[in-house]
């Protein structure tokens, strides 16, 4: 028997729950729940902290790509642009673009965020956001605009 909370370990679940995930459009509970997963019949009514994507792991594929792995399974991914990561100084958080059926951006992981933030450059002094990110031999300027102009 397995009740809610086992179901979220189990990687087959989480695709199936993470890609129906959506802006609650229904009519009902939009304003407590901003997002639902339609699973058949079910209305899973959904609420989170800062965003619904989470990136809990960076990966290189067998062709070289760098993808990002998001709610803990390795069946949920989204390519990674280096120069689209943002950092809001303020609170210290990462995001990168997500799968915008769901919401157009995702928070990155701490642990993954605290890895990736040894690589980003701050010109303009550290109470800024970074300025450039770099890695594997590459330069990126950082694109904070994306973030901003969702927001």
């Amino acid at each position: 028997m397995k009740n809610f909370t086992s179901c979220f370990k189990e990687k087959k679940f989480l695709e199936f729950f993470f890609s129906r995930l959506r802006p609650n459009k229904t009519g009902r509970y939009e304003a407590e729940f901003p997002f639902v997963s339609l699973c058949g019949p079910e209305r899973n009514f959904v609420r989170c902290d800062d965003k619904p994507i989470v990136f809990t792991k960076l990966v290189k594929t067998d062709d070289n790509k760098d993808i990002l792995f998001y709610a803990h399974s390795d069946l949920l991914r989204f390519s990674f642009e280096p120069a689209k990561l943002c950092m809001v100084p303020e609170t210290g958080r990462v995001y990168h673009p997500s799968p915008p059926k769901t919401h157009p951006i995702g928070l990155v992981r701490s642990k993954l965020a605290i890895e990736l933030s040894q690589h980003f450059r701050f010109e303009n002094g550290e109470d800024k956001p970074p300025t450039q990110f770099e890695w594997e031999g590459n330069v990126y300027q950082t694109d904070n605009e994306w973030y901003k102009n969702i927001l």
